[in-house]
């Protein structure tokens, strides 16, 4: 039988609307019967999914078997180092490695064999030991290669322990500075490190200046953002001529900046803060280049002079069909990574000649500039991939303007792409609007056939159509994998962003829906399953209430199905930032009532629901684990149909598991339920 959650009514009234929540009791983590409550639901899943074990273990063995374990990166150059990555037949995590430049051309290295003078500067392994979860934040050489930065985090909570390791004698300093975020970066000599810390809601806020050699206690605090909208970073630029230090909401962004060869000194403003615009900068030698979105939806690119960084001058217009992403600026070139019509882009804009873009074989890919550390360089190194295409590395040689494959994914046990077809397809929204579908199938699939449909749409996420080895274990079983690119992802502009965001998200979910019955209607499917996680699991959870009969199965994978007491709570991670992505229902009554209309928590009813399988992890930072836990709850109280499942993570954090090999289990054990109840 399943666990039945004990109800505790707590009231809650805003905006002279009350609610009873009987589930808010599971929002406290310490209380022994959260933790009872979610053991009795890991276990109901496991019983309830036993029959699937001998599946589950075939389709691990198919994702480990069609990998190649003990395989390595494409050397990338930095200076006088290769730098690339290993992975080795039976460990969880990877190894990162150097090798001394010897040629301008990348080293051909084979897998399992060791160069004379490579260096494992971190391996993951090693630092991992027998902990349950390992995660690496941070990984930043200095610029004269001598010294490595680099973080760890243990529980899953996205909270790491920063060390410094002298890469010439292999020696861990003293310094050792615990909870940082993500991220930070090195002055030009590499005497000094710039990190940032979070608060109580978990938002990087402080910019802090540590000098090798001296006690944490002593580091400097560089910036502080007092706006609870606001993130902060900081970077340097590919030339190593500046520091970047950024302040970024969802809507608006000011940046400042350091000669990086006085670390000491004062970061002085680019363009102060004006609200909805965002900007982006990159050296280019006597001059900085600007993207940035003022007057210009989609952005476009400007110049300024080094000494006036505010004053922008045009130079690549706005277009209204092209959305600029990026531009990296190098010494004789700059790179402008774009999206048009839902497929991704890469304009080169040679100093003192015409642009192009670089043409690419198939119909529908994903491509993008990859690592390009050297600011003088010839090559551009890129990633490309599809759906049926392994992810690729490509060195694109300017002066030739020849693509040179350097790497492509190994696919092991007989994988043919040609055995394989993708597809762009428009399915019509209930407003007229055109939303593209990207479809893999096996070409000996019958059709109609079973679906994974799979959507994300928010924060202008695009999901671009790539290729996964897992994905292998349901297509050969006959199933098609769709991607839904419904409108609050980016893959249209930034229009189709903005017409699914705030009191336009609806979209998103009705989006969706069309796309499944889209599907039906075309002759592809005949039971579809919906698939999404973080924000995408919101989606799964808004279209279980809205069209429930449309859907065979639903898994929703860290789900933010509680969006409204989420975002009424400004105590929680990450809550204020958020009301520029799905307003401020705390302190406006027209926000609430939209948001209450969609939220799925809200909206369960005694209607007939499909399988639902929630994932979840109990030390996640970003959708918390009583998101999924509630929902379940009210799910199993209040809805028929079903089963509704639960499995939470106790040891992970917003990715899941971390390990490799724990990773594959993961989604084998989530492939293995879609088989199981679309048969």
């Amino acid at each position: 039988m399943p666990p039945v959650a004990k109800k505790v009514p707590v009231e809650r009234t805003h905006h002279g609307d009350t609610v009873i929540d009987e589930y808010a009791w599971l929002t406290n983590k310490d209380d022994p019967d959260t933790i009872a409550y979610l053991e009795a639901e890991n276990a109901f899943t496991s019983e309830a999914t036993a029959h699937l074990k001998d599946l589950q273990e075939s389709i691990f063995k198919e994702i480990k078997g069609r990998t190649l374990e003990t395989d390595l990166s494409v050397p990338t150059r930095k200076g006088a180092w290769w730098y690339f990555g290993r992975t080795v037949e039976g460990k969880q995590y990877g190894i990162q490695c150097r090798l001394p430049v010897t040629s301008d051309t990348p080293p051909e290295l084979k897998p399992g064999e060791v160069l004379e003078g490579e260096q494992v500067m971190l391996d993951g392994n090693e630092l991992a030991g027998e902990s349950a979860f390992f995660s690496i934040g941070t990984s930043a050489v200095s610029p004269d290669g001598s010294m490595l930065a680099y973080s760890t985090d243990y529980s899953g909570g996205e909270r790491f322990t920063l060390r410094f390791k002298n890469l010439a004698t292999g020696e861990l300093l003293a310094d050792e500075i615990p909870e940082i975020f993500y991220g930070g970066t090195w002055s030009a000599d590499g005497s000094t490190f710039f990190y940032t810390t979070i608060d109580e809601t978990w938002r990087p806020y402080r910019v802090h200046r540590h000098k090798l050699g001296t006690s944490p206690d002593a580091d400097t605090l560089v910036y502080q953002e007092d706006d609870e909208r606001f993130w902060v970073g900081v970077g340097l630029t590919r030339s190593e001529r500046y520091l970047v230090l950024s302040a970024s909401s969802k809507i608006t962004s000011e940046m400042r900046i350091l000669d990086a060869a006085t670390p000491d000194g004062e970061f002085q403003v680019v363009r102060p803060r004006a609200t909805g615009v965002e900007y982006g900068l990159d050296h280019a030698g006597d001059r900085f280049l600007i993207l940035h979105n003022e007057n210009a939806e989609n952005f476009e690119i400007a110049w300024a002079p080094l000494d006036a960084p505010g004053e922008w001058t045009p130079f690549v217009p706005h277009r209204a069909d092209t959305r600029l992403l990026d531009v990296d600026a190098f010494a004789t070139h700059a790179v402008v990574h774009f999206r048009r019509e839902g497929q991704t882009g890469i304009r080169i804009l040679p100093h003192g000649q015409e642009p192009y873009e670089i043409e690419f074989p198939e119909p529908i890919y994903d491509a993008g500039p990859g690592g390009n550390p050297e600011f003088g360089t010839d090559r551009l190194r890129l990633g490309y991939t599809s759906m049926v295409t392994p992810s690729s590395v490509y060195d694109y040689v300017l002066a030739t303007r020849e693509l040179v494959l350097l790497k492509q994914k190994p696919v092991l046990g007989g994988y043919d792409p040609d055995d394989y077809e993708q597809f762009r397809e428009w399915a019509t929204a209930d407003d007229g609007t055109r939303i593209p579908v990207s479809i893999v199938v096996r070409k000996d699939s019958p059709r109609p056939t079973r679906t994974l449909l799979y959507g994300y749409g928010s924060y202008e996420t695009s999901v671009d159509p790539y290729f996964s080895v897992a994905r292998l274990s349901l297509l050969d079983r006959g199933f098609a994998f769709a991607i839904a690119h419904v409108r609050g992802g980016g893959e249209m502009g930034r229009r189709w962003y903005e017409d699914g965001k705030l009191a336009q998200k609806k979209n998103t979910f009705t989006d969706f829906v069309a796309v499944a019955r889209h599907l039906r209607s075309k002759g592809w499917s005949d039971r579809i399953v919906a698939r999404g996680g973080s924000a995408g699991g919101l989606l799964m959870g808004a279209v279980a209430n809205l069209a429930p009969e449309e859907f065979t199965a639903v898994v929703a994978e860290v789900p933010f199905v509680d969006a409204l007491n989420t975002i009424l709570d400004p105590s929680l991670p990450l809550t204020v930032i958020e009301w520029d992505e799905w307003g401020d229902p705390l302190h406006n009554s027209d926000v609430y009532a939209y948001m209450k209309s969609y939220s799925p928590y809200e909206n369960v009813d005694g209607r007939p629901y499909p399988p639902i399988l929630a994932i979840t992890s109990l030390n996640d930072t970003r959708v918390l684990y009583h998101e999924p836990a509630k929902w379940v709850a009210r799910l199993r109280a209040t809805a028929r149909g079903g089963p509704f499942l639960l499995k939470t993570e106790m040891g992970a954090g917003h990715g899941g598991r971390s390990g490799r090999y724990d990773a594959w289990r993961e989604e084998a054990f989530v492939l293995a339920w879609i088989i199981g109840v679309t048969s």
